[in-house]
């Protein structure tokens, strides 16, 4: 199915046969249970804040004290697969989300829905690893390209997330989400144990000189910049999670079964982005690809601001826009990515670990940020400026990684 890298990496997978690496459906239903777990509930948080009996700035810890949780784990994630292999590190993340999962489905108060949502971020690790089995598999621009088939397909989850948590929220209250969360999860859980070969070749000696690796990616000026592109890319999709749910129904008055169906706009437009990324991302270069979706999702972003401002506020002239937006990462994120975990390929694990900490780090800092500021009287102002802003500061990023490598090039290195 996929050229192997070199003669250490992992043999050609076989379906369902724990020896080989995982085939790319397993790679999406991986990732695609993290996306389910962060925006099934959404359309559901003024219901929650209404069961908890407070205020929505604090049902809304479920999303940004959640990303900030899911920031630290990477960190460590990333090292652990990199010593141990990326076999049983996913298959332990699984089973404490599992278990954490059907706490949040029973608890009675808020204090403890946080607590156990928190410990539900241990589902990260197959957002983490699975970038890191493709580059154990394949070079970096086919790296890209593979790791937009599995975002493409990754994204029909969160597209039809939203949706489903609208109506089940609607229909049998905010708990289904979890339920459905949960039922999903022991499936993916089952398909991961029986495909999920070890694709770890190359294991540290020590977990400590995983830790040690980390000033080598910091000394490196490509990783950062490729980090900062997908951290700018993820941060402006992050503020909108923390944002749209407040604006949806304090300012243009939707219900969470309408919420729910808007919301899958920005997943159609990441699919269609992943899918030209996968069909583009090797001939282009992942640099090509990495400035393209970002002045596509910026240009999303001037559309809607443009909307609010002559005075067209409707669901639409909101989540329309976003299609951009998700079209624009989706052409992002898969290069920036690959980028991340091919600068130093032998520190693939905790390259995704480390840009996916900053990734969803900066998400959980904008995502709060933008859903303390908006309040009564805000209307969408403060979520839309802080999109286009963080989306800019993208396209920034991405001139750079093109001027740093036509340096490296000129000097006789890999410009990737």
């Amino acid at each position: 199915m996929t050229k192997i890298a070199d003669p250490s990496a992992a043999p050609p997978s076989i379906w369902l046969d724990r020896a080989t690496a995982p085939r790319v459906l397993t790679l999406v239903l991986i990732a695609g249970l993290g996306a389910l777990n962060m925006n099934i509930f959404l359309p559901t948080l003024p219901a929650m804040a209404a069961f908890f009996q407070t205020d929505y700035a604090l049902v809304q810890l479920a999303v940004s004290a959640y990303l900030g949780v899911t920031a630290l784990l990477q960190l460590v994630v990333g090292p652990l697969s990199d010593r141990y292999g990326r076999r049983p590190v996913m298959l332990a993340g699984l089973a404490i989300f599992l278990v954490a999962t059907v706490a949040c489905i029973l608890s009675t108060n808020i204090v403890t829905f946080l607590v156990f949502r928190m410990i539900q971020a241990t589902v990260a690790t197959g957002i983490v690893l699975s970038r890191a089995v493709v580059r154990d598999m394949v070079s970096a621009d086919k790296a890209a390209s593979m790791i937009g088939y599995v975002t493409m397909g990754m994204s029909l989850v969160p597209m039809v997330g939203p949706v489903l948590g609208g109506i089940l929220g609607e229909t049998f209250g905010w708990q289904s989400t979890f339920i459905f969360t949960l039922l999903f999860g022991l499936g993916v859980s089952a398909i991961v144990y029986l495909d999920m070969g070890e694709t770890n070749r190359t294991r540290s000696a020590s977990f400590g000189e995983q830790f040690r690796s980390y000033p080598e990616l910091v000394r490196s000026r490509r990783f950062w910049g490729y980090a900062l592109i997908a951290a700018f890319a993820s941060g402006g999709f992050f503020a909108f999670l923390g944002g749209a749910p407040y604006v949806a129904s304090r300012v243009l008055g939707m219900t969470p079964g309408e919420t729910g169906l808007y919301f899958g706009l920005i997943a159609v437009g990441y699919m269609i982005g992943n899918g030209l990324s996968g069909r583009y991302a090797e001939s282009i270069g992942i640099n090509g690809m990495a400035m393209m979706g970002s002045v596509t999702a910026v240009a999303g972003m001037v559309i809607a601001c443009a909307l609010f401002l002559v005075g067209i506020q409707t669901p639409l002239s909101l989540f329309g826009p976003i299609l951009l937006v998700g079209l624009g990462n989706g052409l992002t994120l898969p290069s920036a990515n690959a980028g991340m975990v091919s600068v130093r390929p032998h520190l693939a694990g905790s390259a995704s670990g480390l840009g996916g900490a900053l990734m969803i780090g900066g998400g959980a800092a904008l995502s709060a940020i933008t859903g303390a500021l908006l309040g009564p009287g805000s209307g969408a102002w403060p979520l839309l400026l802080m999109m286009l802003a963080t989306l800019s500061m993208g396209i920034a990023a991405s001139v750079y990684v093109v001027l740093r490598a036509r340096v490296v090039e000129a000097q006789g290195g890999d410009p990737l």
